[in-house]
């Protein structure tokens, strides 16, 4: 990120006594939309004043050049969603990857033709398609970033979308980038035939390459985010080595600024080149790339081989530490990588839901989210005195379990009591509930 967006300054810096007309020229390439209406004001607060989350996503509509990937697809597609985090001092970044078949819950969306969607549960690149139905960037973009916001507690501030013509283009103008795949891959749907060992791509082999997932490695969305992010460390390395030839650098931001869509408030070269001013300070090793905690869904609903969910509590803490500006450092990700071995899955975790609003249906309410969310709930009962604040309870044993649930319930902690079922932990909802995470 660094480097694609400082790459522009830098350019202009080169190039400034060829005329105004390639400023323009470039400036002019960049699509905005306008988000701030279709997102509404009911919004995660910024924790952290000076702060900056910001939502990239590799956009795949097949319109054009880009219909050979599936053509027949009504609706826009997304590829990749990243979430780039800069903090207020500007001395380190984090950029968390969410895998594109991720089981969250999307909210009600603007469709672009004045529908609205109903709320559920699904693959977050829908969110990208459902608001996008229309051909609507703006509500593709609206729609993503409100399951983000929806699923993360963290408010995004700007948004970017890159398309597969633009991708291939940036490559392209660097001369390709150099892969080194383990074993050959032959992945029809991605357009790709590579045989083993150390090779320089360009164009569709370099898109195939970052697309492929079925016939290489474990054929995961998580895989191939890895592949992902090893090709653009590589891709800004090469970047930032041509930094001094002015022709390689014009085609890559032609290529990155024909397909780019921001929010209007960084839609042009000139905001873009500003955020790149503040993140060259960063240094390569305080720059960290993970991807959201995650399990197979396979684990909680045993008939859906093809989704993850996000692991909990192990994903909220992550969340709540980039809200309060908390690096996420070597430590923290041995931490988070530690946990994953040990994933305590919704499905083991029994759960009773008590009624603590006096108000009729909120246990069935909650129970029918938790359920859905993959838990095994055991039944529902009125609490025996009233709770204004959400409470998780737990028996010996089961602090793990209670620990997982609670973080599915914003702002609840989970505390043990002695007297509760054992083998069951008990939620008991207060006025204060408004939805399982």
């Amino acid at each position: 990120m660094r480097w694609v967006l400082g790459s522009a300054g830098v350019l202009l810096l080169v190039i400034a006594g060829a005329g105004a007309w390639i400023y323009h020229d470039l400036d002019g390439n960049i699509h905005a939309a306008d988000i701030d209406a279709k997102l509404g004001g009911d919004r995660p607060a910024n924790l952290s004043p000076g702060s900056k989350n910001i939502l990239v996503v590799g956009s795949d509509t097949r319109e054009g050049a880009n219909a050979k990937y599936g053509k027949g697809l009504e609706t826009m597609q997304s590829d990749t969603l990243m979430l780039l985090h800069i903090p207020a001092d500007r001395k380190w970044a984090t950029v968390v990857s969410f895998p594109r078949d991720s089981w969250v819950e999307i909210p009600a969306c603007d469709k672009g033709d004045g529908s609205r969607s109903a709320v559920h549960r699904f693959k977050i690149n829908e969110a990208f398609s459902l608001g996008g139905s229309t051909g609507d960037v703006a509500s593709a973009a609206a729609c993503t970033i409100k399951t983000v916001e929806s699923g993360t507690g963290l408010r995004v501030d700007h948004f970017l979308s890159l398309d597969f013509e633009g991708f291939k283009g940036m490559v392209d103008a660097l001369g390709g980038i150099e892969v080194c795949p383990k074993e050959p891959i032959h992945d029809k749907k991605a357009h790709l035939d590579l045989e083993a060992g150390c090779q320089v791509v360009r164009n569709e082999k370099a898109l195939g390459y970052v697309r492929t997932r079925y016939s290489v490695g474990d054929g995961s969305d998580i895989g191939r985010i890895g592949r992902q992010q090893e090709f653009m460390e590589a891709l800004a390395e090469k970047a930032q080595s041509e930094l001094t030839n002015p022709k390689a650098l014009y085609g890559f931001l032609q290529s990155a600024t024909k397909s780019l869509t921001t929010d209007s408030s960084l839609a042009g070269i000139k905001p873009l080149y500003g955020l790149a001013s503040e993140l060259k300070g960063i240094p390569r090793n305080r720059l960290a790339f993970l991807t959201v905690p995650n399990y197979p869904r396979e684990a909680d609903v045993p008939t859906d081989r093809a989704n993850v969910v996000w692991q909990f509590p192990q994903a909220t803490e992550l969340f709540a530490a980039l809200a309060k500006d908390k690096e996420v450092d070597g430590a923290r990700v041995k931490k988070l990588k530690a946990a994953a071995r040990n994933p305590v899955y919704a499905s083991s975790v029994r759960i009773r839901v008590l009624n603590g609003t006096g108000g009729a249906g909120r246990a069935a309410e909650a129970a029918k989210q938790l359920g859905e969310a993959g838990y095994a709930v055991t039944g529902t009962g009125n609490a025996p005195s009233p709770a204004r604040a959400t409470r998780v309870a737990y028996p010996d044993g089961m602090k793990a379990a209670a620990a997982q649930v609670a973080s599915r319930l914003p702002g609840t902690h989970a505390v043990r009591d002695d007297d509760a079922t054992p083998g069951v932990v008990t939620v008991t909802i207060g006025e204060d509930f408004d939805r399982v995470r």
